[in-house]
């Protein structure tokens, strides 16, 4: 790895990706006030990785092979501050956005964005720049709750449990015996809760369930 002159802004990359994150590299190391101290390509053992390269800047890939990005950041920030992080991803992820805000993460950038921006992003964020705000945060948090998947925080948590359950497939009566509730009281429940989510009968509330498990899936492949 080319050794960057002494004051250059020191660059971490986490991608499982390979051609992307060589490339990363080869686009910063072409700038002369950048360097790149450490690679990797999983979230197991990144933050030791971190650690060791001392960098200024840990450009994470949100989604990894064995577990996610803004986890990485998250460790990052609680046991190196100093380290500032930008979140990169292929994906456009609202829960993904609020997640890396919450994870102190500086910066948001999609994997599409030109070399040119995302050079001029690490070097911001480096002098301090909060490109990734509060206000920006809100914003993705508003659209989840105006989305589909958001009705499901106007459910209660016995709610919530029963949603989950019809969506595996139980009947009334297995619920009951889940629960330790009687069969009309689970009744009671799905009636509400279908109410709740403007649907008139179960087997809607159970595609919806399969619908939003298979988008929480996808978030983590």
């Amino acid at each position: 790895m080319a050794a960057g002159p002494s004051d250059a802004i020191r660059v971490f990359l986490l991608d499982d990706h390979d051609v992307v994150r060589l490339g990363v590299a080869e686009l910063i190391e072409a700038e002369p006030d950048l360097t790149v101290v450490g690679q990797w390509d999983r979230a197991d053992g990144a933050l030791a990785e971190v650690r060791s390269a001392a960098p200024d800047v840990a450009v994470l890939d949100v989604r990894l092979g064995d577990g996610s990005g803004i986890e990485v950041c998250r460790d990052i920030r609680s046991e190196l501050p100093d380290v500032a992080c930008l979140m990169f991803t292929s994906f456009a992820d609202d829960h993904a956005l609020v997640d890396a805000g919450m994870a102190g993460a500086a910066g948001y950038a999609l994997k599409q964005i030109r070399g040119n921006e995302l050079v001029d992003a690490i070097r911001k964020i480096a002098s301090g720049v909060q490109l990734l705000d509060n206000a920006e945060v809100r914003m993705a948090m508003q659209r989840l709750r105006e989305s589909e998947e958001g009705k499901l925080d106007l459910l209660t948590p016995q709610e919530s449990k029963i949603f989950e359950l019809i969506g595996e497939g139980f009947s009334n009566r297995q619920i009951a015996d889940e629960l330790f509730l009687a069969e009309k009281t689970v009744k009671n429940y799905v009636s509400n809760l279908l109410s709740k989510l403007g649907m008139a009968r179960r087997t809607e509330a159970a595609a919806y369930a399969a619908r939003i498990d298979e988008r929480r899936k996808r978030r983590f492949e």
